[in-house]
Parts: C-alpha cells; sequence; structure tokens
C-alpha cells in the first residue's frame, strides 16, 4: 500500500494517464511485447473527440533497433487496437506497430453515395486524413484531430516519454518521414492507407478488403471514385492487398485493385470457410475475416516481408 502511494505521488497527471490504460486489457506488456495506450487528447490538447487510446506495440528486444513503423489505420466504427493477431504478426517480423485512433464514423461508403458525386470520397478521406477541407459539420474534423496531425504529435509524445527509443527517426521539422512508415488498414482504414500512398512516398502499403469507393449514375449503378486512378508516389512494387472472394463487394474489389494497378502477384484472395467459432451478426461476415482469422497468417507474412525491389 505505501509503496502504491508513494507512486501516485511522484507520477505526473500524464504519466498516470498512460500508465492506467497500458495496464488494462489488450495493453498489458509482456515479456515479449512492450504496449503503451495513449490518448490522443495527452498527445496534443486541442483533440476533443475522436479520443480511445492508440494502440502502440513493439517487441522488447528490438527495441534498440532501427526499425520501419507499421501504422494501422482501424475500419467504420474500428477502434485500437483491433486485429491483435495481425498486429503482433507484424512486430514479430520487422516492424513497430502503432494502431491510430481516428475519426471514422460515418462511414465514406455510406455518406458519399447519398450525399455526393465523383469527388466526395476524396474530399471526404482528405478531410480526414489532413483536416483542411471543410464538408458537413455533421462528419467533419479539425487539422489537430485528422490522421497525419495524430500520428505527428503522438510521435513527438513518444519521443518525449522515452526519448532513447528512437522514435524521433519518424518525423522531422517538417512532418512525417513518410519512407520510414508503413501503412495498413482494414476497410475505411485501407482506403486511407491507399489515398496517403497515393500522395506520399510511403515504406509499404497493405490493404484489407478496400478502398472500394463508389458513388451512383442513373443507368449504370455504381462507379468506382476517380481518385482510385491517381498517379501514386509510392511505386506499385510496394503495393499489397487482399480480400475474400465471399465478401459482398468483392466485385467492387476487384475493380479497384485493377484501377490501383497493384501487381497482380500481390494481392491475395482469401477463400477459407468461416471459422467453426464465429458467432458473429454482421451480414458481411469475410469482410473482416482477411486480418482477423489467424489461418491466414501467411499470407500477413507475405505482405509484411516480401521483397520490394526499388
Amino acid at each position: 500500500m505505501k509503496s502504491y502511494l508513494r507512486t501516485l505521488l511522484v507520477c505526473s497527471i500524464i504519466f498516470c494517464a498512460t500508465f492506467a490504460w497500458a495496464n488494462s486489457g489488450p495493453c498489458q506488456s509482456s515479456e515479449v511485447f512492450e504496449v503503451y495506450c495513449i490518448k490522443p487528447s495527452l498527445t496534443d490538447a486541442r483533440i476533443q473527440r475522436f479520443d480511445h487510446p492508440h494502440y502502440v506495440l513493439l517487441k522488447r528486444d528490438e527495441i534498440n533497433k532501427q526499425l520501419p513503423l507499421m501504422v494501422f489505420l482501424p475500419g467504420t466504427k474500428g477502434q485500437p487496437p483491433g486485429p491483435i493477431h495481425f498486429l503482433r504478426t507484424a512486430a514479430t517480423h520487422g516492424y513497430r506497430v502503432i494502431s491510430l485512433e481516428y475519426n471514422d464514423e460515418p462511414s465514406i461508403a455510406v455518406y458519399c453515395p447519398e450525399n455526393g458525386g465523383p469527388a466526395c470520397s476524396a474530399r471526404m478521406r482528405h478531410m480526414r486524413i489532413y483536416g483542411n477541407i471543410v464538408m458537413d459539420p455533421a462528419i467533419d474534423n479539425s487539422r489537430p484531430e485528422a490522421i497525419v496531425e495524430r500520428l505527428f504529435h503522438l510521435l513527438q509524445y513518444l519521443h518525449r516519454l522515452h526519448p532513447d527509443q528512437g522514435w524521433s527517426r519518424y518525423f522531422d521539422q517538417h512532418g512525417m518521414v513518410w519512407e520510414k512508415i508503413a501503412l495498413s488498414g482494414q476497410s475505411q482504414g485501407a482506403g486511407m492507407a491507399a489515398f496517403i500512398g497515393k500522395q506520399k512516398l510511403v515504406n509499404r502499403i497493405i490493404l484489407f478488403s478496400s478502398p472500394w469507393d463508389f458513388y451512383r449514375v442513373q443507368g449504370r449503378g455504381r462507379e468506382l471514385a476517380p481518385w482510385l486512378e491517381w498517379s501514386t508516389v509510392t511505386p506499385l512494387n510496394r503495393w499489397f492487398a487482399g480480400y475474400n472472394a465471399h465478401e459482398n463487394t468483392h466485385a467492387l474489389l476487384t475493380r479497384a485493385y485493377e484501377m490501383l494497378r497493384i501487381p497482380p502477384e500481390h494481392i491475395r484472395i482469401f477463400r477459407l470457410p468461416l471459422p467453426e467459432n464465429y458467432h458473429g451478426q454482421s451480414d458481411n461476415p469475410f469482410h473482416v475475416l482477411g486480418i482477423s482469422d489467424v489461418r491466414y497468417q501467411p499470407e500477413w507474412i507475405f505482405f509484411l516481408t516480401a521483397p520490394i525491389n526499388n
């Protein structure tokens, strides 16, 4: 009891908040992994919403190694950590890992077909990534609450908290050092990863079951968003993707990956049946299995480690 009280007395407010998150549920560190769960508002006081903790994962025996950083972006209504088995696989195959909290509601695939034309999804992704576009008070986020600013301030916070761990290698005075950062995501988060990869030279891109942004055209049905065909700053040999053949949107995903020009040998189409212990209520259960079902771990390892010939 005396030791506990002493800890409370010497802790700063910020440290105690971080300590509390880090010692509950998936935020518990282990002999293998160092884990930090950090509320976004702790990294930047301007952040008021979307404040579920970011999830940070690294192997204890590789803390001092100069590894690339894998940033994972969850799908709609998702919160970090999300696909914990995939994140741990990444952490054991050469990456530090951050699962990032961000504004992911409503879904772009729900909002844009009803509220905008061909440019809607690109504008909405731009707003959620950079925070410098105003669209609709019901969905907007400020610049401090946008993905890039959140990541920048989280990395600065980690550097202040753990100055000996080398977090500063992923940012400089201009912002992110993107070539040292790999991006992955599921559903809406995969679309965010792809959108950033079009504009920034990143280490690697791994997409699960997205993007399939579309708009409706009378008489023709669903047309994929034009941004999918934009030129890409990240070379195509750094793009990897997977989706399930039984997903409701599998036909759109096939076309979307063709529009993104992802090399066919970098795409995996998952086909396994639902796990025997699956008890979900989703009308599209295969949508999340590619990144959550450990039977696909060999494909995850391929995405994470396949050579990219620069």
